[in-house]
């Protein structure tokens, strides 16, 4: 499994350079995003780093010449609304794609009561609150996604039992700001979930 995050210091960029953890880049970072990097594109909607939407695609376009080692990159959401989401990713999702990235999908609370762009979606992204991640509608889309062949993402994943269940429903990522507190430390840290969970056979 490959666990995204932020660059925080010399050891955690040594450690991605190294491809033992990848980036998690955003529009708001601005950090030089190096060729070979494995990472991936997130629009900065959870929190405070959306640039709006000319600036998100301007930002993708500039750094479409690393698109092949890109994991995906995720279309605009609305963060815990599963409805707007659709409404909001919809018109996004294949112009992420002709840029060349795998266009993600951000599942949100109830996104299983949705009709999901099944076609339009290369990778399911588990966004939402952490209790529906954790629970049987998430699980339902994780299913769905599998037997269609789509890669699945966890997002907000900061210790090892949580990476550990992304791991068991079926996720080859997952990403977190776990090691940017105290990175020497936690960079350690999570490279140990790693190892630990890519060492323990699939429960199912």
């Amino acid at each position: 499994m490959l666990y995204l995050t932020t660059p925080s210091g010399a050891t955690v960029r040594e450690a991605m350079a190294a491809g033992l953890i990848g980036w998690m880049n955003t529009p708001a970072q601005g950090n030089r995003l190096p060729y070979g990097q494995a990472w991936a594109a997130d629009n900065g909607r959870f929190g405070k780093g959306w640039p709006g939407a000319e600036r998100w695609l301007r930002w993708l376009a500039n750094h479409a010449d690393r698109a092949a080692d890109c994991r995906f990159a995720v279309a605009p959401d609305v963060p815990m609304n599963a409805a707007a989401t659709l409404q909001e990713s919809l018109p996004w999702l294949p112009r992420i794609r002709e840029l060349g990235y795998l266009a993600a999908f951000a599942a949100q609370d109830g996104a299983e009561d949705i009709a999901m762009p099944w076609e339009e979606l290369d990778v399911l992204f588990l966004a939402g609150t952490t209790e529906w991640k954790l629970g049987a509608g998430a699980r339902t889309l994780v299913d769905e996604a599998l037997n269609r062949g789509k890669a699945i993402h966890m997002g907000r994943v900061n210790s090892l039992k949580r990476l550990r269940y992304a791991a068991e429903i079926g996720c080859t990522t997952a990403d977190g700001t776990f090691v940017a507190f105290a990175p020497d430390t936690n960079l350690q840290r999570c490279l140990a979930w790693v190892d630990a969970v890519e060492s323990q056979p699939a429960l199912f």
